[in-house]
């Protein structure tokens, strides 16, 4: 699986502990930034992330902010992308299982390590079920970008 990953300054720290973990299990990681904890604005690192998953660059994205609302908002502008913040294991397959997420959102002053890793796993590892009725309603999703 190819992951884009970025964050801004307050994601930071926890996008270098998944960067490396991530990278060791397998999974090609593409750091799309920040690199350093100097303040940024996180639209900029959210975008290019979306960017990366929308053109196939990515398979996946991560984005890593403070809260995870602000990435979320911002990825999922880009067209194509389905993003959605996900703080417990849960809501990180289901979102990908009944909705086809393709960006994780997570909030750096929300999470702990240990679970942000159980939550990138759960994500990573889940499937879109394909089923009719989560079909039809992605359809509906998608025609919402007009």
């Amino acid at each position: 699986m190819r992951i884009a990953l970025g964050s801004d300054h307050a994601g930071f720290p926890l996008k270098q502990q998944l960067a490396r973990r991530l990278a060791e299990s397998g999974v090609t990681v593409f750091d799309l930034g920040t690199h350093s904890d100097d303040p940024v604005d996180y639209p900029d690192f959210a975008a290019a992330v979306a960017r990366a998953v929308g053109d196939g660059r990515a398979d996946r994205g991560i984005v890593v902010c403070g809260s995870g609302a602000g990435a979320c908002v911002a990825a999922n502008k880009i067209k194509g992308i389905r993003a959605a913040v996900a703080h417990d294991t849960y809501t990180a397959h289901q979102s990908v299982e009944h909705d086809d997420v393709n960006v994780l959102c997570l909030g750096a002053r929300v999470i702990g390590i240990a679970l942000a890793d159980e939550v990138v796993d759960s994500f990573i590892g889940a499937k879109f079920s394909g089923e009719d009725r989560h079909r039809r309603r992605l359809d509906k999703v998608k025609a919402l970008e007009g």
